[in-house]
């Protein structure tokens, strides 16, 4: 009982001190609208930080929250985000931030000529018919608020102004480029990420545009139509994202890449004309998702084409599509990847022919990675039939990495709503 009552009598003295203490903070004026604002008790490169990654109209609204946001919109770094579209056009249109956020253009001068920090990103999305915005877009970018541009998205630009944009925006790290096509070569010495969506590139344009890219590490390439093949040589990619359409014809060509790390080319399936061939990139780590039958990317290992005798030692994760089927053609692709560490098996629907003449598995020629390297395998929309429960057999008995037994395997399962 004492012990209780003394616990009771230093819980009340606590709270009698709790609200002594807030009682003065009353009395001397500092509780104001933000003294329970977490948010607000940041500092100030922080909170100007956070104004910037909202679009521009919430940006400009953020004074408003309380006495101690006031100032900081006019010295965050800027997001401007300018439209020329109407509402109706944002259906077709790139980009994730709705057109209903950015701002007309008869507001961009008076924001400009209001903020007094340094600029951040720079997004124009134009419309198919607009005139000559050149003019507007100069003095725009000639200001000192965009002068430092972090970020640049730009959209549905004719070639001229596309053309100034580019010239006038050589300190970006980080550009998005669509429904545009290439005139102008570009200089970008230190762009680290570039996004081309819907563009129209010459053959011998494209290695103009990387040489001028001196710092790139990621690129990312999605429709981009292009009559020829597509030379690539870069001494500082690290990651390629190759996406197109059904119907169109594209090749690209990796001569010399040294720091790639990831080729991912999504939807490269076996009926599109698009061929992809890797000849050096002795860091390749990460490829996929491939069509196991009939794909349309080749590999080179020097000047032979990759295979179970010209094998890939870099590789360590890969993703495949299969119909469930072709568990044979799987197994035999595994052989061109000895040190493969992780596995993914993306089952679709069933488009594949039963192919007499494929390759069986030989189990007297172990595959060496099921040997020696591979952790995990992972199958995404995994239905439980009589195919794929053979797949998942497959790899569940013959699990050798480590010395664990098939009966230490952990398996784990999960749901996707659609």
């Amino acid at each position: 009982m004492e012990k209780e009552a003394a616990g009771a009598a230093a819980a009340a003295a606590a709270a009698a001190e709790s609200d002594g203490t807030a009682e003065k903070r009353a009395r001397s004026g500092d509780c104001d609208d933000t003294a329970d604002d977490f948010i607000s008790s940041l500092p100030d490169a922080v909170l100007g930080t956070i104004i910037s990654l909202l679009p521009t109209k919430d940006g400009g609204r953020t004074p408003a929250l309380s006495r101690r946001w006031r100032h900081l919109w006019r010295s965050a770094p800027l997001n401007l985000e300018v439209s020329t579209r109407l509402p109706d056009d944002e259906a077709d249109a790139a980009g994730p931030v709705p057109a209903i956020s950015r701002v007309p253009l008869s507001a961009v001068s008076e924001i400009i000529s209001q903020h007094h920090g340094p600029a951040r990103r720079f997004s124009l999305h134009c419309r198919r018919d607009d005139g000559d915005l050149c003019p507007q877009v100069e003095s725009w970018l000639r200001s000192r608020a965009l002068a430092n541009l972090q970020e640049l998205d730009i959209s549905y630009a004719k070639p001229p102004l596309l053309t100034l944009v580019l010239r006038s925006a050589s300190s970006i790290l980080v550009a998005k480029i669509s429904h545009c096509d290439f005139e102008p070569t570009m200089s970008f010495p230190f762009l680290k990420k570039l996004s081309l969506f819907c563009v129209s590139i010459s053959v011998d344009l494209f290695p103009r545009l990387l040489s001028g890219c001196h710092a790139l590490e990621s690129l990312s390439m999605t429709k981009v139509r292009a009559v020829g093949c597509l030379r690539f040589r870069s001494p500082t990619i690290r990651t390629i994202i190759f996406r197109h359409s059904f119907g169109e014809m594209a090749e690209l060509v990796i001569e010399d890449a040294p720091r790639l790390v990831r080729l991912l080319v999504p939807y490269c399936e076996r009926d599109y004309s698009v061929t992809i061939r890797v000849i050096g990139a002795p860091n390749l780590e990460i490829l996929g998702p491939l069509f196991v039958v009939a794909p349309k990317l080749q590999l080179f290992q020097g000047i032979s084409p990759v295979s179970s005798t010209n094998s890939m030692c870099s590789l360590k994760v890969l993703a495949l599509k299969s119909s469930g089927q072709k568990l044979d053609a799987v197994l035999n692709i595994l052989r061109w990847f000895p040190c493969l560490e992780k596995l993914c098996v993306i089952f679709h629907v069933n488009r594949e022919m039963n192919d007499e003449n494929e390759p069986q598995y030989d189990p007297q020629h172990p595959i060496e990675c099921l040997e020696t390297c591979l952790k995990k395998v992972v199958f995404k929309s995994f239905e439980g039939y009589g195919k794929q429960v053979d797949f998942a057999k497959f790899f569940v008995l013959n699990a050798k990495v480590e010395n664990r037994a098939s009966r230490e395997a952990r398996f784990e399962f999960r749901t996707t709503s659609y």
